[in-house]
């Protein structure tokens, strides 16, 4: 799958910044008043968790939203789940605060029940953690386009298809995902764009019962949020959008700077490797470690336990997720010493929590939300012969991961209509708070003031720290967006934090 994701909150969820255009907006639709029923649903979270956590209570609901809110009153609907986190001895009780990992693909229930143990008490004890899966995703209506051969098949394919033949084999697998999500959704794929899930939110603000929204959105989810202040500025209370996106970018400047991101972050896995020989058993060349065991699969790949090869396309896979956090690091370089050795067991282990692929070989539906959500915002996505030539491009500029990002194949074949997001100012609305992480991989720390400058009313908050998302990585950080939070105390402006 040539695009990458994104995040590091949850263990069993990640999320991809988006490569797509922007477009003009459409006249914003007030929310109708609407009310959630809900239920109580502890085993969602002991799903998540792997347990029930005390002293938080669990409920599920639905909010019923137009498919079409450029169409609201044909009387069709799609149902929006949500999860709401209430710590039992919460106090001074401020209201609720949604929140949303990104992907486009990614569970907000699951981030719900992640965060109910996850954030500081001053937060959880002053505000219902409520998570909801976007439209088309997880618990939402969602798609599902991509059989689990064809998600083998995409993962495992050659990440930098050289020949002829092998890159008409990436552009065949492509077209065939293509067409079997406009063959099972036809016109409808046009409802999963990022406009039409921003007001969905305001749906969920009104079902909620509050007046002004605060919310709290990572990688994808800064799009998210940057697009509803956008739409409703006057029903912001408080944004913090964190890992962030530059919505003013085209597709192809969007994935090279995600390119150039990895690039960067795969640099300081090296470093780091170079430096800790002893938790590093590939020091002190990460680099030609990684790239050996590469090019050695494409000639002999070695065999994981469950009989899947190991290919270019897989350990590329585990690269990529072992990046998301500085944690990883130490695991992947043992998965790559092992893999020389023969044995492929972690290789396959971080690949398969990036793909969200289970012991059985079944996928979540990450993949196809974020696919249709990405195609479906991207208005003016380059052809095919466009995308061969930044392969070749991009191949010389960033190594390691430049000719895969380029070769957004599904896209460029596309059988859907397009629905472009919004791409301005936040007129109206008050400060919201742009965090960025100096080392993010998936969503460099170059969009962080291209956003915060986009909405007008932006203020930058700086991690000097690797991976990707910040909040709540450190205290500084965690200091900072709790005080915004809670107090609406904006951060200084210029406030860096440092790593550790």
């Amino acid at each position: 799958m040539v695009l990458v994701l994104a995040g590091c909150i949850g263990p069993n969820t990640r999320w991809s910044s988006p490569t797509s255009g922007a477009g003009a907006s459409s006249t914003p639709k007030a929310a109708a008043a609407t009310t959630v029923s809900w239920r109580s649903c502890p085993e969602v979270a002991k799903a998540a968790l792997g347990r029930t956590p005390p002293n938080v209570t669990y409920d599920c609901g639905t909010v019923k939203v137009p498919q079409d809110w450029k169409n609201p009153t044909n009387g069709k609907q799609y149902g929006i789940a949500l999860l709401r986190a209430r710590a039992t001895h919460q106090t001074g009780r401020i209201g609720s605060l949604l929140v949303d990992p990104g992907g486009p693909g990614g569970s907000g229930v699951d981030l719900a029940a992640y965060l109910s143990v996850g954030l500081p008490t001053a937060v959880t004890d002053r505000f219902d953690i409520v998570g909801f899966d976007p439209r088309g995703v997880g618990r939402s209506e969602p798609v599902k386009c991509f059989s689990d051969g064809e998600l083998d098949a995409s993962f495992g394919a050659e990440p930098d298809p050289v020949s002829q033949a092998d890159f008409d084999k990436a552009v065949a697998l492509a077209r065939t995902m293509a067409q079997s999500c406009g063959t099972k959704y036809g016109d409808s794929l046009r409802l999963f764009s990022t406009e039409q899930a921003a007001h969905d939110m305001d749906a969920i603000r009104s079902g909620l019962g509050e007046q002004k929204l605060t919310y709290l959105g990572y990688s994808y989810g800064t799009l998210l949020g940057a697009t509803y202040a956008q739409l409703y500025p006057a029903h912001v209370r408080a944004l913090v959008l964190d890992g962030a996106v530059d919505p003013t970018l085209n597709s192809v400047a969007a994935a090279e700077s995600q390119a150039k991101g990895f690039e960067r972050a795969f640099d300081n896995f090296a470093a780091w490797c170079a430096n800790n020989a002893g938790k590093c058993p590939i020091a002190p060349d990460a680099r030609a470690a990684v790239t050996s065991a590469m090019d050695a699969a494409r000639h002999s790949p070695v065999r994981g336990p469950d009989g899947r090869s190991a290919t270019a396309g897989w350990i590329q896979t585990a690269v990529i997720s072992s990046l998301y956090s500085q944690e990883q690091w130490s695991q992947l370089a043992t998965a790559i010493d092992n893999l020389r050795k023969g044995n492929a067991s972690g290789v396959f282990r971080l690949a398969d929590s990036y793909a969200e692929r289970d012991s059985h070989g079944h996928y979540s539906n990450l993949f196809d939300a974020n696919m249709v959500v990405n195609c479906t915002d991207d208005p003016n996505t380059p052809s095919v012969d466009k995308l061969r030539a930044l392969q070749a491009d991009w191949r010389k500029k960033y190594p390691m991961f430049g000719a895969s990002t380029a070769l957004n194949l599904v896209c460029a074949q596309w059988p859907g209509k397009r629905d472009a997001y919004p791409a301005g100012a936040a007129k109206g609305a008050p400060p919201v708070v742009v965090v960025g992480t100096t080392g993010d991989p998936a969503t460099p720390y170059e969009q962080t003031a291209k956003l915060a400058d986009m909405l007008g009313v932006g203020t930058v908050l700086t991690w000097q720290g690797e991976g990707h998302t910040a909040y709540p990585q450190t205290r500084c950080i965690t200091d900072a967006v709790n005080k915004y939070l809670i107090d609406l105390t904006v951060p200084t402006k210029g406030t860096t934090c440092p790593a550790q």
